[in-house]
């Protein structure tokens, strides 16, 4: 008999898995006072997801800058970053929670500073065009409507089993956003219409900043 190819010891992630890690996370929230209906929780379930984005970005772009031989810079300075908060085990409850709202907490490292949210906010370049403002511009009207310390933990405890370096993963997961917009789009029923936020609006004009004549195309827009 021919011998088995060695696989990998790192679990690929289908989209089956993927889709029960997104469910287990929504069913989570569902369980926390300070969330009402899909409208409060996909916005929360999407900026944490944006985050842990970020962070496996900028793990590979440090990988790229090690193997080059230069220096790299991050976005998101540690103790803000999502290796930094959301996947450390001793972080936790209200800890967390006091982490992300206040605008000063005890950081994961046991220092005084900004508040996760806060800084963020505050993120800006040389520049004004870099991605740190961008991430400043996302995360400008962004609050966590959770109220349990706890059950955010286990939200970004599913959220990290999300591999964002891996490109099948990020395309199975677009697939599932879609499905999670048309849930809200159908929650509303024939009584109610689906329109894209107005923050989001500003946003995607800030960014492509289009001429006259131009328009920008706006895949939520349903009929």
């Amino acid at each position: 008999m021919p011998a088995k190819k060695k696989t990998d010891n790192k679990p690929i992630t289908t989209a089956q898995k993927l889709g029960s890690v997104i469910k287990s996370a929504r069913d989570i929230m569902r369980t926390d006072k300070g969330l009402n209906g899909e409208l409060d929780r996909l916005p929360q379930l999407t900026w944490i997801m944006f985050l842990k984005l970020l962070d496996d970005s900028e793990k590979l772009h440090e990988v790229e800058a090690e193997l080059e031989g230069i220096s790299y810079k991050p976005t998101i300075q540690p103790p803000y970053r999502w290796r930094d908060w959301a996947a450390n085990e001793n972080f936790t409850g209200d800890r967390l929670k006091s982490f992300i709202n206040n605008d000063e907490a005890i950081l994961p490292d046991g220092t005084k500073g900004a508040g996760l949210l806060a800084y963020l906010r505050n993120l800006k370049s040389k520049s004004g065009r870099d991605r740190a403002d961008v991430i400043a511009k996302v995360f400008k009207d962004v609050n966590n409507r959770m109220t349990s310390g706890t059950l955010l933990w286990d939200v970004l405890n599913k959220v990290n089993e999300i591999h964002f370096d891996k490109s099948e993963e990020v395309n199975l997961l677009s697939t599932l956003y879609e499905s999670m917009l048309k849930e809200m789009r159908d929650a509303a029923g024939d009584s109610g219409e689906f329109y894209t936020p107005r923050p989001v609006v500003r946003f995607i004009v800030q960014v492509m900043e289009p001429q006259l004549g131009e328009t920008i195309f706006d895949p939520l827009v349903t009929s």
